[in-house]
């Protein structure tokens, strides 16, 4: 039991290195929050501060899910439900930072790396899917969508379990929550297209 509080509670914290937020910081010297859509997640930070930076920032917050999970691993070897609830609470601490007043990101990276930790051709499968996805719509909302999805179809196609189900549907359900003000952009044609973010130039 003790493990189990002590894996879930690093998995909160490492969640809370809020990348974007403290190099924003150190490097541009301004809160990544006041910035685009105001939020401290990767895509807003590539939007906001440049290609390199964004990227910078997503292979943490993807390494922040992975850890999460590699040290339930060790911790509790063959559980596989205690991976998903290490993974899930890196998601819920970039979300919801508790020394930034819970305003994070929207844990999509942190979502990416805790699958690659689980299974890394889970997690494979999952970058392909919302890679092909933000391609083909050209936003990023889109393929977040099809990532959170296919999450719950390939954990139960594995037989993950119960607590898989659960956390999946949830974090399904959160996710699609935090991109609600992009799908209504979407809709009203508002939305940054990746094409653009990406071709545009870059911050130095």
């Amino acid at each position: 039991m003790v493990e189990i509080i002590i894996v879930c509670l690093l998995g909160y914290l490492l969640g809370n290195v809020q990348t974007s937020y403290l190099l924003g910081k150190l490097i541009y010297k301004v809160d990544i929050r006041t910035l685009g859509k105001g939020n401290a997640g990767a895509s807003n930070a590539l939007e906001s501060l440049g290609f390199k930076f964004g990227l910078i920032v997503g292979l943490v917050d993807v390494l922040k899910g992975t850890l999460a999970v590699i040290l339930a691993k060790g911790w509790v070897p063959g559980e596989i439900g205690l991976q998903y609830v290490a993974g899930f609470l890196a998601v819920i601490g970039h979300v919801f930072p508790f020394y930034m007043h819970f305003k994070g990101g929207k844990g999509t990276a942190t979502l990416i790396g805790m699958m690659l930790g689980i299974n890394i051709w889970m997690g494979v499968g999952g970058m392909l899917s919302i890679i092909c996805f933000t391609l083909l719509s050209d936003y990023i909302a889109i393929g977040t969508a099809a990532l959170v999805v296919y999450f719950i179809v390939i954990s139960q196609w594995l037989r993950h379990g119960d607590i898989a189900l659960a956390i999946t549907v949830i974090m399904c359900a959160l996710s699609l929550y935090k991109h609600r003000h992009n799908f209504i952009r979407i809709k009203n044609r508002e939305e940054s297209r990746v094409s653009r973010v990406l071709f545009k130039k870059n911050r130095s």
